[in-house]
């Protein structure tokens, strides 16, 4: 039973002794072991279909990223945007959309700075209502069902290059290809933006 005890004693006073740079040097211990949070503005295309039914606009977002092994870094993203609709047929002046990301980034050693990404992402969209507007009226009408929300999925591939560097911020171009899974088709989108990163540990 003495031993027992004295291993244990053993064994608690060792990893008391470990710093948290000791355990960062563990390749078991590296997810999480950096995190950055980041805000990012730029511009979003809308491409095929959807360019004739939106207009190219502005969004602004904020994300967080975090080491998941060696080369691989996970990363959550949140954005904004107003889109205004081309047709004049619409009913309502435009859809406040909020687009949600989740993936993992590739730090591939033969291209870098480049990092290369890829994930799923969620889009909730809701149209800009007057007041006045009849939400029954409105759905026999083109874009009619953004009255009450839609819900779309997707999928992202991104490439990121960091452009300038200081102690903990980091400043980069954010280019982003979106296929959102609509129906009858696929409505596809390009996101550019600048972000401005700074690490949290």
């Amino acid at each position: 039973m003495k031993k027992i005890f004295l291993l244990l004693a053993l064994a608690v006073s060792m990893a008391l002794s470990q710093t948290p740079a000791d355990l960062v040097q563990n390749p078991t211990d590296v997810a999480f072991s950096k995190a950055y949070l980041a805000i990012e503005g730029g511009e979003v295309y809308p491409w095929g279909s959807l360019a004739d039914a939106v207009q190219n606009t502005y969004y602004a977002g904020i994300s967080f990223r975090y080491t998941y092994w060696d080369n691989v870094d996970g990363i959550v993203m949140f954005n904004y945007s107003y889109f205004k609709p081309r047709p004049d047929d619409i009913s309502f002046d435009g859809a406040h959309q909020f687009t949600g990301r989740l993936g993992l980034d590739w730090k591939w050693s033969k291209i870098r700075p480049i990092v290369l990404g890829a994930g799923f992402s969620c889009n909730w969209v809701r149209a800009d209502l007057d007041d006045g507007v009849d939400k029954d009226e409105l759905y026999r009408k083109p874009g009619g069902t953004l009255g009450d929300n839609e819900t779309e999925f997707g999928w992202y591939g991104r490439f990121s290059v960091p452009l300038w560097k200081y102690q903990k911020f980091n400043v980069g171009l954010n280019v982003i290809y979106e296929e959102i899974w609509t129906l009858p088709r696929r409505s596809d989108v390009l996101t550019v933006g600048i972000y401005v990163e700074r690490s949290l540990w």
